[in-house]
């Protein structure tokens, strides 16, 4: 049986590159894999998907809120990989499970766990309760050299908590924390 995996880090975690590396793993092998990614997500052109290290593929399906997975053609793929899988609906997750059960085909996930206010996006929510294997690309925090659990949104330096929950970005809005800096940094605790 296929599985549908959730693989989750902090911003910076390489999560991206991971993913990129395991494409390039399977179409090294001649096998076909089918890449995804949230339309919204134009930080590196609307159809790219591009780790901070410099290595890019072309995104294959572009997903927005009107995008039915279940009607595309998966033929002969052997492995869907979701990048940014955060920024979708339950509804889209939902359909990547019933792919992976119906198609037989394994379905990786990547994403953030939680936003900048330390709130599950919608899509790692729906992953959290439906994924056979969870799993934390582990990085260490911009502060301290613990380990990262938190993203934290700066502006001109400072850390702040205002703004919409869908902000897209990179290091130049959002840093890896610990919670105990993460709070420090809020002044979150009293």
């Amino acid at each position: 049986m296929a599985k549908l995996y959730f693989r989750h880090g902090t911003v910076g975690s390489a999560k991206t590159l991971n993913l990129l590396a395991v494409a390039h793993n399977y179409r090294q092998q001649g096998k076909s894999v089918l890449l995804m990614k949230p339309e919204l997500d134009d930080r590196f052109g609307t159809g790219s998907i591009k780790s901070r290290a410099g290595l890019e593929m072309k995104a294959d399906v572009l997903v927005n809120a009107d995008t039915n997975l279940l009607f595309l053609d998966y033929e002969g793929v052997s492995c869907i990989l979701v990048d940014e899988a955060q920024f979708l609906s339950a509804l889209a997750i939902d359909q990547l499970r019933e792919i992976s059960l119906i198609k037989g085909i394994p379905v990786i996930c990547y994403g953030l766990r939680t936003d900048f206010r330390s709130k599950l996006f919608e899509g790692s929510l729906r992953l959290m309760e439906l994924a056979d294997s969870i799993e934390e690309v582990k990085a260490t925090c911009f502060f301290c050299n613990r380990k990262s659990i938190m993203n934290i949104k700066h502006i001109n330096g400072k850390a702040t908590l205002d703004g919409p929950v869908i902000d897209v970005g990179a290091e130049e809005k959002y840093l890896p924390t610990c919670y105990s800096c993460y709070a420090s940094q809020l002044s979150v605790l009293t």
